[in-house]
């Protein structure tokens, strides 16, 4: 028999190997970097309350189902918006004098926060898992339950919409 989650060190091995990505996966999904850390500590506390059930092999797929159900029963109460926090770089801090900069930066960020929203649930996850966690098309499609074409059809579609969208975007390689 494998490990046991049941194992506080076992368990800590587990959070420290899926907390953060499990907590953005939520942030994604709710637009609320908050709830997104509370849903993800509830998935914990549910797997480690169901820890003789669930194997070591299986908690990644455990945690995520149970992150998505939790998403689903919020859903259920309220409409979904995205928000993206603006994280200062800086190659930024050096334009900040630039007053023509800072205006085409906030507009470029109202549009691409507008079309990022304005994509299917699952294709705005998919692609913000892709892009910004930077996790590959396997690990994606086993958090969201999907297929790898699948994954990549949303990825694919995504960047098409987005193309679409954002004439700035057009020449560039997401």
């Amino acid at each position: 028999m494998g490990k046991s989650i049941c194992e506080e060190q076992v368990f800590h091995e587990v959070h420290r190997m899926h907390a953060s990505a499990l907590r953005n996966f939520l942030f994604y999904k709710l637009g609320s970097l908050e709830k997104a850390k509370d849903f993800a500590q509830e998935a914990f506390i549910r797997l480690w309350n169901n820890c003789s059930k669930v194997d070591f092999e299986k908690s990644k797929s455990y945690l995520y189902t149970i992150a998505n159900r939790l998403f689903l029963d919020e859903a259920d109460h309220q409409k979904v918006v995205l928000k993206f926090h603006h994280r200062q770089g800086m190659s930024e801090r050096h334009m900040d004098s630039n007053p023509e900069y800072l205006y085409r930066q906030k507009e470029f960020k109202t549009n691409l926060e507008e079309a990022v929203s304005s994509l299917s649930e699952k294709q705005r996850v998919v692609f913000l898992m892709s892009r910004i966690d930077k996790m590959q098309n396997k690990e994606i499609a086993e958090a969201m339950d999907l297929s790898i074409k699948t994954v990549e059809k949303h990825i694919s579609g995504s960047l098409r919409l987005l193309k679409e969208k954002l004439d700035e975007l057009k020449y560039l390689k997401l």
